[in-house]
């Protein structure tokens, strides 16, 4: 192993992250390129992604835009495509994008909304496996990271969309895991807490007691620099103090 290498655990890899843009996508984003991996930033807003391409490239990091709406298979198909014809492989994927809905009871959320939180929440990283997991395959490697959410895990009354999209994510996270396994490709699920972004309703918490952005991506360095033996399958992250 040479020194770069020690210094830089990822470099020659390339990482995707969906929802990059802001938030706790733009941390993974800019932690995984500041320890060596060329991250394709996707989203469906240019101009942010090309704000945390930009903070990527100050700290002398490696980064790339792709606007991409993770809810549109034909959109995901066409990031496929680049990945292929431009980086020619992926290493990791990081399903971040998501939104949030904590409007009130089930029972008055429009149809609509619902499916705006299930395709993007759900659907969004079904598309992204099916898409670049074969890309993995034929690499015989891969380590793709879920971004959920304790709503995963717990009731939340006021967010049931929210909570069944995640609920569903980490089911399809551990049969993904043992479906991938055989092909040397790790599949973790992440649930943060209460997290300070605009996804989370603020409303009678302390912001400086939430979790922070750099908090997950601190996390997902550690699932992806895992020793290649084991893989982390879950990860609950609370912060240490109830905001």
């Amino acid at each position: 192993m040479t020194r770069g290498s020690r210094e830089k655990p990822l470099a020659g890899q390339v990482a995707v992250v969906t929802g990059a843009g802001r938030g706790i996508g733009a941390a993974i984003a800019r932690t995984l390129a500041a320890i060596g991996a060329q991250v394709l930033l996707c989203g469906r807003t240019r101009k942010t992604l090309e704000t945390t391409a930009e903070a990527i490239a100050r700290a002398q990091g490696q980064a790339e835009v792709a606007v991409c709406d993770v809810a549109d298979l034909n959109s995901v198909e066409a990031l496929a495509g680049q990945v292929e014809r431009t980086l020619g492989r992926v290493d990791i994927l990081v399903n971040n994008a998501g939104i949030g809905g904590f409007g009130g009871p089930l029972h008055e959320l429009a149809p609509i909304n619902w499916d705006q939180i299930l395709n993007t929440n759900l659907r969004g990283v079904y598309y992204m496996v099916r898409s670049l997991a074969p890309i993995m395959i034929r690499a015989k490697t891969g380590h793709i990271i879920n971004i959920s959410s304790l709503a995963g895990k717990n009731a939340l009354p006021n967010g049931a969309a929210y909570a069944a999209s995640k609920w569903g994510l980490n089911g399809l996270s551990y049969s993904v895991a043992e479906e991938l396994r055989s092909h040397n490709i790790r599949v973790s699920v992440l649930c943060p807490g209460s997290t300070h972004t605009e996804l989370t309703p603020h409303t009678g918490k302390d912001a400086a007691k939430m979790l922070q952005p750099d908090d997950i991506a601190h996390v997902v360095v550690m699932l992806v620099t895992q020793a290649p033996q084991s893989f982390v399958s879950e990860v609950l992250l609370r912060p240490t103090l109830k905001p």
